[in-house]
């Protein structure tokens, strides 16, 4: 009995280690993951819209900048960080953005933060910018639940990089790029989660992320730069 009882306190103790740690990494700080106040908001979209114009510009991203405005939605993580000592840890908060299949308009965004935790061997950490491309409308609905599965509620892959690269068949493709290059980090088992406090917040009002993507019920006009330059990368 006892010893069922330390080896959750064990991970415990390890996990608040880990995450203590990772709250003092600056990126982590500057996203506003700690926060939930409006100028943490603005930064996340600033950023967002940032990563959109220096991922999307890569070479590389030939086959993401093609197919762009044949997705759903498109998911954005400017800092995701991770970490690991003995309990592996990463997480960050990233904003989401739907395409109307009608209108080809893209909709204002909704904030979430993505987080998961693993056993792991090393001490370290790194930031990773990531952009995900929702291709598949079991994507989009998984967007609009409370929270989901990558991998397990939604099919997840590596996005094709590289010029003549083919994507697979999935809802969800993954672009990651950390220390200026792209790497094939597994976002597999990652829980995305919708932040309807910051949503509230950012809109004025409760509001869920169907009401952002599908009714088109808020606008924030300081988004529209993000909207803006997802709408200018063509086919």
């Amino acid at each position: 009995m006892s010893k069922r009882i330390r080896m959750p306190l064990f991970k415990r103790i390890f996990l608040t280690i880990t995450l203590a740690a990772l709250l003092g990494v600056a990126p982590l700080v500057q996203t506003g993951w700690a926060g939930g106040d409006y100028s943490s908001q603005q930064e996340l979209i600033d950023k967002a819209t940032w990563v959109v114009k220096h991922v999307l510009a890569d070479p590389n991203m030939e086959w993401a900048r093609t197919h762009m405005q044949r997705a759903e939605a498109l998911i954005i993580f400017p800092n995701r960080i991770k970490g690991a000592f003995v309990i592996g840890a990463s997480g960050g908060n990233g904003v989401a953005l739907a395409r109307d299949k009608k209108t080809g308009e893209w909709s204002y965004p909704a904030f979430y933060t993505m987080g998961s935790f693993s056993l792991g061997l090393q001490i370290g950490g790194k930031v990773s910018e990531v952009v995900m491309m929702v291709m598949t409308q079991k994507g989009l609905d998984a967007l609009m639940s409370t929270s989901f599965k990558l991998g397990g509620d939604v099919g997840i892959a590596a996005g094709p990089v590289g010029t003549g690269a083919e994507g697979k068949l999935t809802d969800i493709l993954s672009f990651v790029l950390s220390k200026g290059a792209f790497a094939g980090v597994s976002l597999e088992g990652s829980v995305i989660t919708a932040k309807d406090g910051w949503n509230q917040t950012y809109y004025g009002k409760s509001v869920s992320p169907s009401d952002i993507f599908i009714r088109r019920t808020v606008k924030n006009s300081k988004a529209d730069a993000l909207r803006l330059t997802v709408s200018r990368i063509k086919r």
